[in-house]
């Protein structure tokens, strides 16, 4: 006599995986693999030195004076008030740059998707601003903000025209986040495209024959189907957004409490010369960054074979 197993109440079964995904999945462990090995062999022996070095108090001024500290320097940063305010600052730069940016490059990208005519010249003078260099763009954006002969001012007449936008805490970041969206947000239109491109027009016409309105389109058809495109761009862009470093560099040094884990990093290890505690905020910086990747990943949760309608 022959027996039915019924499934379980409550565990739904778990859909089989076809055959076209494994062959999928196969051939891109084939191509990433050579990256892989090239990415290793250049980045493993810096990463293992920093992680050899971080164990050490070790200071350039005295290099034969080396003692092995093991986990101190960890110890001293995690309880040290400023790592915790640079790491505040860190994820206030990427929360609010990475968000506005998310949505005006989005519009962006619906521009040049729907543009017909001077399609170019237009997607051209978008991707304008991410072509530049970014120490470029920062000293612009320092002039740009000068209280002595800068345009900011002249064009929000409520600051007053000697308000000066570096002098403080909160309007000197306000300053660096400015830059850093108006040089980014094209990168980010550029990903938000290549999603765009894969929406299918027939289901938005599809949408339309039914009486949707472009809100209802956007929110039920377009963005859905856009899910995986909108995690990689928002991926990419906030642990690029983490590490931030030129602007601040270039703007305010560090000034009135705007320096990021990159920043305070770069103190102790080029101007400081501790290259033990240097390090040490190195891998707390790279550890960091896995934190939020694996954060923005699992808030997304998206399914690439359920993107691929398998």
């Amino acid at each position: 006599m022959s027996t039915v197993t019924a499934p379980v109440k409550g565990k739904p079964a778990k859909a089989a995986v076809s055959d076209r995904s494994r062959a999928e999945t196969r051939l891109g462990q084939k191509l990433v693999a050579p990256a892989i090995v090239l990415m290793l062999l250049v980045t493993a022996f810096p990463m293992l030195r920093a992680l050899y070095l971080s164990t050490f108090d070790y200071a350039l001024t005295a290099p034969d004076d080396r003692n092995f500290v093991g986990v101190s320097n960890y110890l001293t940063a995690l309880t040290d008030p400023l790592f915790w305010q640079t790491t505040a600052i860190t994820v206030l730069y990427m929360v609010v740059t990475v968000a506005v940016e998310l949505v005006i490059g989005f519009a962006f990208a619906m521009v040049m998707h729907r543009v017909i005519f001077a399609r170019g010249i237009i997607r051209t003078s978008i991707l304008i601003p991410y072509g530049i260099i970014t120490v470029v763009s920062g000293f612009a954006w320092q002039f740009a903000f000068s209280f002595q002969n800068g345009f900011v001012n002249g064009w929000l007449p409520f600051v007053g025209d000697d308000f000066n936008w570096f002098g403080e805490t909160g309007s000197a970041v306000i300053a660096i986040m400015v830059s850093e969206i108006w040089k980014t947000t094209p990168f980010m239109s550029l990903l938000l495209l290549a999603g765009l491109a894969q929406v299918s027009e027939d289901m938005i016409e599809a949408a339309k024959v039914d009486g949707a309105t472009w809100t209802q389109r956007l929110t039920k058809v377009i963005l859905p189907n856009m899910r995986a495109a909108i995690m990689v761009a928002v991926l990419f862009r906030a642990l690029d957004a983490y590490r931030i470093f030129d602007n601040i560099f270039v703007m305010t040094a560090g000034a009135v409490k705007t320096e990021s884990i990159s920043f305070l990093t770069y103190r102790q290890t080029i101007e400081q010369f501790q290259l033990g505690m240097g390090s040490a905020l190195s891998v707390l910086l790279f550890l960091s960054v896995l934190v939020v990747a694996f954060a923005i990943v699992k808030v997304f949760r998206v399914d690439l074979a359920q993107a691929r309608q398998e």
